[in-house]
Parts: structure tokens; C-alpha cells; sequence
């Protein structure tokens, strides 16, 4: 699918200079800038210029490197202390709760255990433990999988975790508790790009979850969508988990 053209082109380029020059570390000269993002050195150095005012572009020394300035990252910083990250998600909760008709749930991660943050209950609801607010262990559930996955993302990362966090609890006899298995099972959950809750926390009851980055390598929290295991086939499952994947891919 060809990429929507930007109603504003000024903005959109400047948009683009500011991804550019954030993946140098060691800055990016105008040539470099031109030369990769195809843009004439003349219309790029007004805007370069206009960004430089604003403290959102750096040039340390005259006809140097670029880099992202100071108020660039007071920004991000700024927005990343004060976020609403429940206000945030919640839109799509919504839309993923009426689109499957099933319970959503946000998540985030503390220690060993998963802490639900949001959580929309559908129409035909089902009994569970989770409460907004409430705690769950990581290793047995959906969101706890997505979570761990991602924030520790080798197997040495997720034995060590689970060396400090163990030995892990059994809910029910489908749990995952060697830590072994464990950081076998979150490989496959990372090259599939969502997790999967097997009746691990509670029988009868099955879940698809997905990493939410906002902009970070380590998620700061997760997405699920639950029901009864009569209504999560292996095939539901796959179509839920790659609608997941996508909606939280572009909508967050």
C-alpha cells in the first residue's frame, strides 16, 4: 500500500530530518542529510535553520554534524514523565473490545507479577481474576508473556529473571514454570509477535497479547484480548494475535 501523502509537506520533511539525524549518534552532516533523504541542500538548510531556532536540531561547530538538539529530548522526556499511558490506550481497547467482542486488558509489568492498569469488559463477559489494579503472575499470562518477552529479550536475560523472581508458581497444570521452557517459549512468542495464555492462569480461559513501546526498546505495557477457550480456536487465536499486532503497531 503506497504511503498517504502529508497535508502539511514543510512539516513532513522537517518530520523526516528529525528521524534522520536520530538515528546518528555521532551526528550527520548536510551532505549525508541530502544525499539520504533526497532533499535539495538549499530548502534542507532553511529548515535545518528553522529547527536549530527551535532547539530541536544541533550543529555544535559551523558547517559540523548535525544532531538532535536539547529540546528535542526535553520533550520526549517531558511527555514520557507526565503520560497518561491509560488515557492513551484507552481508545483502543475500545475499538479491539467491540471489533471481538471479548474482555481487553492493559497491562504493565512490576517484578514477577503483571499489574492491570485499564480492562473493558464485553458484552458476554466471563469471570476472572483480573481487576483494574489487581495483580497476576508474568510468567502465566498473556500480557505477563508479551511483557517479558521484550523487556528481557535473551534467554540469559530471562533465566536471571527467573533465578531472582523463582521458582515461578503453578496456576494450573499447563503453566510454564522451568525456566528453561520458559525462555524457549518467549523466543517463539517474540519471532511470532504476540503471546498466547493456554488456560495458564486459569482453566478454560485463553488470551492473545502484544507489546505496547511507545517509542521505547522495553514495552512499558501490554494489550490482551480474553474469553472462554470454546470461543479461542487455535485459528481465532492467529487471526486475534495478528490484528493485535497491527493495531497496537499503528495506533500507538
Amino acid at each position: 500500500m503506497a504511503e498517504a501523502q502529508s497535508p502539511v509537506g514543510s512539516v513532513d520533511r522537517a518530520l523526516l530530518i528529525l528521524q534522520e539525524i536520530g538515528k546518528h549518534s555521532r551526528g550527520v552532516t548536510l551532505d549525508e542529510l541530502a544525499t539520504r533523504l533526497g532533499l535539495p541542500k538549499s530548502s534542507l538548510h532553511r529548515l535545518l535553520g528553522a529547527l536549530k531556532h527551535r532547539g530541536f536540531a544541533a550543529q555544535p561547530e559551523p558547517s559540523g554534524p548535525y544532531f538532535l538538539g536539547t529540546e528535542m529530548l526535553a520533550t520526549a522526556f517531558r511527555f514520557y514523565e507526565t503520560m497518561d499511558l491509560r488515557t492513551l490506550v484507552r481508545p483502543l481497547l475500545l475499538r479491539l473490545s467491540e471489533e471481538f467482542t471479548e474482555t481487553v486488558h492493559m497491562a504493565m509489568l512490576d517484578g514477577s507479577e503483571v499489574v492491570y492498569l485499564d480492562k473493558v469488559e464485553a458484552v458476554r463477559s466471563i469471570t476472572m481474576t483480573s481487576v483494574v489494579g489487581g495483580r497476576n503472575a508474568a510468567h502465566c499470562t498473556g500480557v505477563g508473556k508479551a511483557l517479558l518477552a521484550w523487556t528481557y529479550p535473551t534467554d540469559e536475560a530471562i533465566r536471571a529473571w527467573a533465578e531472582r523472581y523463582g521458582p515461578l508458581s503453578t496456576r494450573t497444570r499447563n503453566t510454564i514454570t522451568h525456566p528453561g521452557k520458559l525462555a524457549t517459549h518467549l523466543d517463539q512468542v517474540r519471532q511470532r509477535g504476540y503471546a498466547l495464555d493456554l488456560e495458564e492462569n486459569e482453566y478454560g480461559v485463553r488470551c492473545v497479547a502484544a507489546p505496547v513501546f511507545m517509542g521505547r526498546t522495553a514495552p512499558v505495557a501490554a494489550v490482551s484480548v480474553t474469553a472462554i477457550k470454546d470461543r479461542m480456536s487455535p485459528a481465532r487465536m492467529e487471526e486475534v494475535g495478528n490484528v493485535l499486532k497491527r493495531a497496537v503497531a499503528e495506533k500507538i
